[in-house]
């Protein structure tokens, strides 16, 4: 299972740095190695949140996300979106844009096109912190069949039951960012903040309208099998927007990544490569997770994935302003995972002393 789910990352990985190594020598191959390590490295609490979703989806969209999602990823959240941002917020025809970016010396107006993409990061920092936001405090919020660190998330699934709380504190929130953190920026702070919260609502709720009628529909096609027809439309509208919201979840954790590889080469095609090779490996681990059923045999995994997520909007949205190192946002992600499968691990093997009798008490009582 190992080599088939990240037999296609390996050989990538292989081909693409070969492909470094002939075209830039040998700095360019350590270029996109260590713009993959970071990729792989800012986005692992992506897979796990990712694992959550891709598992409601039947095998055929889990290969649409292992193949048409990677396409997207690469080449239209590291290279094509970035170019949109540079031109919409500069307001630079695509021309401009494109030949900025093939010429990272070359100036227009007196800036390069990475300093371009900088002077875009409040707008992107408020779409993809408020975004993601939205999806630490919407599971945050919920009740939950098994509570990590229980003393916070019992007082706030209370606090939760209050309809529309999730958008109140968010808008809140990106309230307080636009007045402290955006300065000149604080309109194009506040729009792109609500950008971020209209798409999240959008997409999370129209995959939640049609996800709603799967067992009906599921029940149609078993009915229609019989009389040899087939009914997917209703669970393919269900999945297709699962799908988008995993590709708008993608744009929001690779925005860190783009802005920050820039730090490393001014070559876009360097970026995207490396970029590209990190966001294999995180959609392979995504599979990997889904089919090797890790977050129900570590049940704080997911806890621990989304309370990276929530540290890394805060970090979007204080980056506004002032520059986080991206080691220090990889390095949170990775702790909040590491503690909380260390968590699951102590979990299960106490259960395992208990001889599952015990397994109950475990869960509302563990908060480590």
């Amino acid at each position: 299972m190992f080599l088939r789910t990240f037999g296609w990352s390996f050989a990538i990985t292989a081909v693409g740095l070969i492909a470094a190594g002939l075209l830039w020598g040998a700095e360019g191959f350590g270029i996109v190695l260590i713009l993959s390590i970071l990729e792989i490295s800012l986005s692992f609490d992506n897979a796990v949140v990712n694992a959550t979703v891709l598992k409601r989806m039947n095998p055929y969209w889990q290969k649409i996300f292992l193949t048409v999602g990677v396409l997207i990823a690469v080449f239209g959240m590291r290279l094509i979106f970035p170019l949109l941002v540079v031109g919409l917020t500069a307001h630079l025809n695509p021309a401009t844009v494109i030949d900025l970016a093939l010429h990272s010396d070359q100036t227009y107006n007196g800036s390069t096109y990475a300093q371009y993409l900088e002077a875009a990061n409040p707008a992107i920092a408020a779409f993809g912190g408020i975004f993601l936001l939205m999806i630490f405090l919407d599971f945050i919020f919920e009740e939950k069949d098994f509570n990590w660190l229980s003393w916070i998330e019992k007082p706030l699934e209370k606090v939760g039951k209050l309809e529309a709380f999730s958008s109140v504190i968010a808008l809140v929130t990106l309230a307080l960012a636009a007045n402290f953190f955006a300065a000149e920026n604080a309109e194009t702070v506040l729009l792109a903040g609500i950008m971020g919260l209209v798409t999240y609502l959008a997409v999370n709720g129209l995959s939640s309208v049609f996800e709603a009628g799967l067992e009906e529909e599921e029940e149609a096609e078993a009915e229609a099998e019989k009389t040899g027809k087939s009914i997917v439309q209703v669970g393919g509208k269900a999945a297709f927007f699962l799908f988008m919201y995993l590709e708008v979840l993608d744009a929001s954790f690779s925005f860190d990544g783009v802005v920050g590889a820039f730090a490393i080469t001014q070559d876009i095609f360097m970026i995207t490569l490396g970029l590209g090779i990190g966001a294999m490996y995180i959609r392979s681990l995504t599979v990997f997770l889904v089919r090797k059923g890790t977050l129900d045999d570590y049940v704080y995994l997911e806890h621990g994935a989304h309370y990276a997520i929530g540290a890394l909007a805060v970090i979007l949205l204080v980056g506004i302003e002032y520059h986080i190192p991206e080691i220090v946002t990889g390095l949170i992600g990775v702790a909040f995972i590491g503690l909380a499968l260390g968590s699951s691990i102590l979990r299960n093997r106490r259960a395992a002393e208990a001889g599952g009798s015990g397994d109950s008490e475990l869960v509302g009582s563990n908060s480590h």
